[in-house]
């Protein structure tokens, strides 16, 4: 057993020349600890319990989650009951949501942390399972003197991630104890343990969320496929990914090449782009056919045994009128149905006083919302803070100085009953990211020199290029936005993209702009990594070759865009939902002329609507596009 002086020896030395006997995982933590939070580890810290009026807030905000859980949680506390374990559900901030534990040892538990309302954020307790798991997103053990404090060098903790049908990191499941056996590896059968309950959790919640979606479960095995798959994916009616759970995303992620911690970028994913099947053969993936005979296999080549579960089929609920949107959201939603919903979504939100997170790619219009939000929930001023102009040492052009010479205001008190944008807030220095925890979550700042702090009325938007998925941006102050979020997609993936083309190419030219049927293909095709600031970008290059421009409008050919757009193919197709769109609005949303003017029959049009989700009911949520 380590001596409290070894323990803090041995991290001094870790952090200078690494080590080969801890496990990385930890090492990885102590240098988080040090580098990131700034922690001493000669300093010890008592266990921190946030106030009862926070608790409740987190409770609240976890209070779907806590309900699907709570079976799961039940069923593994009794597996260990009578062995001193005590198990804490943490929500995504570190916050004990929910707890299990012996009554008799109540008050020793709480001294500990191991309790409800204690906050085990890295930044808050240093090394400690639910906080590292947090960081990491990975199952893990931290064991005794593997905590960074040594105030926690007699615990054991086992952690394991609880993750949302988006993909996001949304609670944490520990299991704990205050004594264990010395060796480490004690503790593998309960790392064991609350990963199956984890991922049982993952498995009710996408379960709960899709009664009218298909849900595909995956296992390795045709014998547990129904009772306990593996992994499960959400798919809407055209066979695109709105929810998975961990094990599905990692899935994804390893057949598309990507990193299975953006998990966000996983969703709107073609279910064909995975698998080698489509929406048209779920059916034989259903129940009335043998699980042996349900064998699938990913493209990267990997067999998995497949159970489809169709949508319920309920009865149709009397309509709701469209929510009416703001001059300013309208523009924004265009043509686009995903954008239709998040104008919908922004609306809702923007009477309400309570922060909101922006994601999305860089050009993809978040100032812009953030902007149309204002307009339509609020008065006052509307500022916005270009994060990566702020230095490490010019906190007081944030928070303002305040000292015994007076008060000099900052932008945040600029703001003051209006609009504070904190635009890619990633950029921002951490030590700058650390002082606005308080400004998100109870409104309140402290200017630079000041004793006291203050509070705002501005309401805070705040944008990001990455969020969860950036080292850059602390992840709680990243939780504490996570409550209101708007994600918004890549210009490549807008279904209006055409008719948003011609809006802006007509801005730029000062005429009308539609498109020959090769230019409109080539645009739905082009990845637009830029995405509105490229297109915007090349709308006014082009307009310089028609100044003026006619009163009649130009009609655009493929040899008046950039050659980037030229390598589209002999025979253009409407082989993208935006262009399948675009020729559906041109043909006033006859299939029999689309199929005509396509070559192809009537079922192919209406296969491939299926396939990306275009329906006559997506119509109702368009205008007449300009092309």
């Amino acid at each position: 057993m380590q001596t409290d002086v070894e323990h803090i020896r041995e991290i001094e030395i870790v952090a200078q020349h690494g080590s080969e006997s801890r496990d990385p995982i930890v090492v990885e933590s102590w240098l988080r600890c040090l580098e990131k939070h700034g922690l001493d580890p000669t300093a010890r810290s008592e266990a921190y319990i946030v106030p009862d009026a926070a608790l409740r807030q987190h409770r609240q905000r976890s209070e779907d989650l806590i309900r699907i859980a709570r079976s799961g949680i039940d069923d593994l506390y009794r597996l260990v009951a009578g062995q001193n374990y005590v198990l804490l559900l943490s929500d995504g901030c570190g916050v004990t949501v929910e707890y299990l534990g012996e009554e008799s040892h109540k008050a020793e538990l709480r001294r500990s942390g191991l309790y409800l309302g204690a906050e085990w954020s890295e930044a808050r307790a240093g090394t400690c399972a639910l906080g590292a798991c947090i960081e990491t997103g990975e199952p893990l053990i931290i064991h005794q003197s593997d905590h960074f404090d040594v105030t926690h060098g007699g615990l054991s903790c086992t952690a394991a991630p609880i993750y949302d049908t988006a993909g996001r990191l949304a609670a944490v499941l520990d299991i704990s104890l205050l004594s264990s056996p010395v060796a480490r590896t004690s503790q593998l059968l309960a790392l064991n343990l609350v990963r199956q309950t984890a991922r049982r959790i993952e498995m009710a919640n996408i379960m709960a969320e899709s009664r009218a979606d298909w849900v595909l479960r995956l296992a390795g095995s045709p014998d547990f496929l129904d009772v306990d798959p593996q992994a499960a994916l959400r798919l809407d009616a055209g066979g695109r990914v709105i929810g998975m759970t961990n094990g599905a995303a990692r899935l994804m992620a390893r057949v598309l090449g990507q990193d299975w911690r953006h998990g966000p970028t996983l969703i709107g994913r073609h279910v064909s782009e995975v698998f080698d099947l489509d929406i048209d053969t779920l059916e034989g993936l259903t129940r009335q056919h043998a699980a042996r005979d349900r064998l699938i296999e990913t493209r990267d080549g990997y067999r998995l045994f497949a159970h489809a579960i169709e949508p319920r089929r309920t009865p149709a609920p009397r309509a709701e009128p469209a929510r009416t949107l703001s001059p300013e959201l309208r523009q924004l939603a265009g043509d686009d149905p995903v954008m239709r919903r998040i104008a919908e979504q922004a609306a809702a939100l923007a009477p309400r006083d309570v922060p909101l997170l922006i994601e999305g790619p860089s050009g993809c219009g978040k100032s812009t919302l953030a902007r149309a939000i204002h307009a339509t929930g609020r008065r006052g001023p509307f500022v916005t803070i270009a994060c990566e102009t702020i230095g490490e040492d010019e906190a007081a052009v944030l928070f303002g100085r305040g000292d015994a010479r007076g008060h000099e205001a900052g932008l945040i008190a600029s703001a003051e009953g209006g609009t504070l944008v904190l635009d890619n807030l990633e950029e921002l220095p951490p030590r700058l990211q650390a002082r606005l925890v308080s400004l998100i979550a109870e409104r309140r700042f402290r200017p630079v020199g000041a004793l006291r702090e203050r509070t705002t009325t501005a309401r805070v938007i705040v944008t990001s290029r990455g969020s969860a998925q950036t080292d850059s941006l602390r992840r709680d102050l990243f939780h504490r936005l996570s409550g209101y979020r708007l994600t918004l997609p890549p210009l490549a993936q807008r279904q209006d993209l055409v008719s948003l083309a011609g809006r802006v190419f007509g801005q730029a030219l000062g005429c009308p702009v539609t498109f020959e049927t090769a230019a409109a293909s080539a645009l739905t095709r082009h990845p637009w990594q830029g995405n509105l600031h490229e297109l915007e970008a090349m709308a006014q290059s082009i307009a310089t070759s028609y100044a003026p421009c006619p009163a009649s409008g130009v009609h655009l050919g493929l040899a008046q865009l950039p050659p980037e757009l030229w390598d589209v193919g002999p025979t253009p197709r409407a082989d993208t939902p935006a262009m399948l769109r675009h020729v559906l609005n041109q043909h006033g949303w006859n299939i029999s002329a689309v199929a005509e003017a396509l070559g192809v029959d009537r079922t192919t049009i209406h296969r491939r609507m299926a396939r990306h989700g275009l329906t006559r009911a997506s119509k109702a949520v368009s205008r007449r596009p300009h092309a």
